[in-house]
């Protein structure tokens, strides 16, 4: 379900291009809210709220996600206990935007039509405290353990909870989860989840629900297994696994809404709309949706009636999302960079992308899918075309396509084992997988967690062969079951071949309808 953004009070939204704020405008902060027009306020009394929720990782995606579903809650119901304290795990660069401004913050909506009648961004006070963990780790661990608390989400990217992909446990051979392991002040996200987690088994505390928001297949069990993990391996634990197992529910959430990275054009459009400066804002499109398993034995927000979707299985449209969203925005990514598209809907004007797309959606990726109660798949694949195409959101290839190693695994391999299993080639699968490969061997820079293990392949991309076998090689990357699929490896290589040889609108002409 989409979020809703009507207005919810007084006062006319200014049209485009209507005067800011001069030069020097003051920051936004509580003391400037009264300035602020009255239709972008935070829908909650911030003298009223009180802190319920620890969120690790309050990046752009959480602010205008988790963040807003949080406020509108508060405010449908009039229960303020729900305010969230935002902790940054390992920099201070959310912290040094959003403590000076009272943990306010604003989102812009990215309309490809100016969305009229729609109030075009809005500030939001569900934020009550902000934390850098590295400045005081024992203050993150007394939040998870306060009594008050009830629930603790994360976002911190599929990189952020430093597993194994051959166990799907924790890397134990990773130096800050070794550091973790010795029962030093943690480093990881996963770490500082357990330390509060201690000290609230030490303290007698409640039951409480830990929520993943990241884009991983059952994100609740996998995060279940990384803390228990951690916690039974950590010095003088005690009963610590045996609470957990008892008293912390691990839901699995799916989430959805596209936040490109924030750009100076988007900070000056909302200094023009709110009359002061935002240094913590984030901009994002309309369409926001959020599935959350319910499970939370220590209460929690009613999610529900700012339209969050409380349901009891997950999976089907979290497999629905990653393969018809996450899956195509990836393919697009990676051809229209090769190509050399700047943003993701530049990339999907190229010729034969609208076909490619298509068919990579429709004939690949909706086969693969179970029915999802109440979803209409072929119209959120139609509907997730048109969201990408957005020319306002300006989301860069780049942007989409880092951290390579971590995202595809997850979205196109269950699909490629799938089709090859019932004995097809999924071509545009195969297309995806080879984009990212001639991507990653020949961008000037990688952003990825993996980049050393990547060079290899890198000093060779100009011999596809040779690229297929050393990145089909990557264990954690694909697994020993998935590199050995029948016909993959030739497949591949003809696919990297026609990339290398010809580019990507040779490679695009295979799927003209």
């Amino acid at each position: 379900m989409a979020e809703s953004t009507s207005a919810t009070d007084a006062g006319r939204v200014p049209p485009a291009g209507s005067a800011g704020p001069a030069d020097g405008a003051r920051r936004l902060e509580r003391a400037t809210l009264t300035t602020v027009p009255a239709y972008a306020r935070p829908r909650v009394p911030l003298d009223a709220r009180r802190t319920g929720i620890v969120h690790l990782g309050p990046g752009a995606f959480h602010r205008a996600h988790q963040a807003v579903y949080t406020e509108d809650a508060m405010a449908a119901t009039g229960d303020p206990a729900w305010g969230i304290c935002a902790v940054a795990p390992r920099g201070r660069a959310v912290v040094d935007r959003l403590r000076p401004q009272d943990g306010l913050f604003s989102v812009l909506r990215l309309d490809r039509d100016g969305g009229a009648g729609e109030p075009p961004v809005r500030v939001i006070g569900s934020v009550t405290e902000v934390l850098a963990a590295p400045d005081d780790p024992a203050a993150v661990a007394a939040r998870i353990a306060d009594p008050a608390v009830a629930v603790v989400t994360l976002t911190v990217t599929e990189k952020g909870y430093r597993r194994d992909r051959a166990t799907g446990g924790l890397a134990l051979g990773d130096p800050l989860v070794a550091h973790d392991l010795t029962g030093a002040p943690p480093r990881t996200a996963v770490g500082l989840l357990v330390g509060g987690l201690r000290l609230r088994h030490r303290r007698g505390g409640g039951p409480l629900t830990v929520v993943s928001c990241d884009n991983l297949p059952s994100n609740g069990p996998l995060v279940r297994r990384l803390v228990t993990d951690l916690a039974a391996r950590l010095p003088g634990a005690g009963g610590l696994p045996e609470w957990i197992e008892a008293h912390v529910a691990f839901p699995s959430t799916m989430v959805d809404r596209i936040v490109p990275a924030t750009r100076p054009r988007d900070l000056a459009r909302i200094a023009e709309l709110l009359g002061v400066r935002d240094e913590g804002a984030v901009a994002a499109e309309p369409f926001g949706q959020w599935v959350i398993e319910d499970r939370f034995p220590g209460g929690r927000p009613r999610w529900e009636v700012a339209g969050a979707d409380l349901v009891d299985d997950v999976a089907p449209f979290e497999t629905a999302k990653l393969r018809l969203l996450n899956a195509t925005h990836s393919a697009v990514a990676y051809l229209g960079a090769l190509a050399g598209a700047t943003t993701i809907d530049q990339a999907l004007a190229l010729p034969g992308m609208a076909a490619f797309t298509d068919h990579l959606t429709r004939r690949e990726m909706l086969p693969t899918l179970r029915p999802c109660p109440g979803l209409d798949l072929e119209e959120y694949r139609t509907r997730v075309l048109r969201r990408l195409a957005n020319p306002a959101l300006g989301h860069t290839t780049r942007q989409v396509g880092a951290d390579g190693t971590e995202k595809l695994p997850v979205r196109v391999l269950a699909p490629l084992r799938h089709h090859i299993g019932e004995g097809r080639l999924p071509h545009g699968v195969l297309l995806t997988i080879a984009a990212w490969m001639r991507y990653v061997t020949t961008a000037p820079a990688l952003d990825d967690p993996r980049a050393q293990a990547l060079a290899p392949a890198r000093a060779h991309a100009d011999a596809p062969e040779r690229v297929v076998a050393t990145l089909l090689g990557l264990g954690d990357v694909f697994d020993p079951e998935t590199a050995e699929l029948p016909g993959l490896r030739p497949a591949l290589t003809a696919h990297l071949t026609l990339l290398t040889r010809h580019g990507v609108q040779a490679a695009l002409r295979e799927f003209k309808d």
